[in-house]
């Protein structure tokens, strides 16, 4: 073989071996962004089931215009103690609901360097906020 088909091999091997650390690099990327994507989904429906917990009467199990008393439990189903785990992480309620707020936390179950995905959902009266922490 003369040395330009060897350095043209050489090339060869060299752009494919990039090309598959890029995809392999973008599909890392894409599955930590689309489990972002869903555990914020999964707190914005908690939240929302929050709200209803909030505005539906005490005589039919809610909370009376107040989040006390809210647990996990009452937001998804089967929850265990102040958890509740589906295929896109782990869910629980922060702290202890107050009459006006309620803090979910939602850890995911991918992991990017180490770290693995968390969002938090604040919901209030008459609002849901959605913090990303990783």
């Amino acid at each position: 073989m003369g040395q330009q088909q060897l350095l043209l091999i050489i090339l060869g091997v060299i752009i494919v071996g990039i090309a598959v650390v890029i995809g392999i690099t973008m599909f890392k990327d894409n599955a930590i962004s689309a489990n972002r994507d869903s555990v914020t989904n999964d707190l914005v429906n908690l939240g929302a089931r929050a709200h209803q917990f909030y505005r539906r009467p005490v005589a039919l199990g809610g909370g009376g215009s107040s989040f006390a008393g809210l647990t996990m439990d009452k937001l998804a189903r089967p929850a265990t103690g102040n958890q509740w785990v589906n295929e896109d992480g782990t869910f629980e309620i922060l702290g202890t609901p107050s009459s006006t707020e309620v803090t979910l936390k939602g850890v995911g179950v991918q992991k990017n360097d180490g770290t693995v995905v968390e969002v938090h959902c604040r919901a209030t009266s008459d609002s849901l906020m959605t913090t990303v922490i990783h």
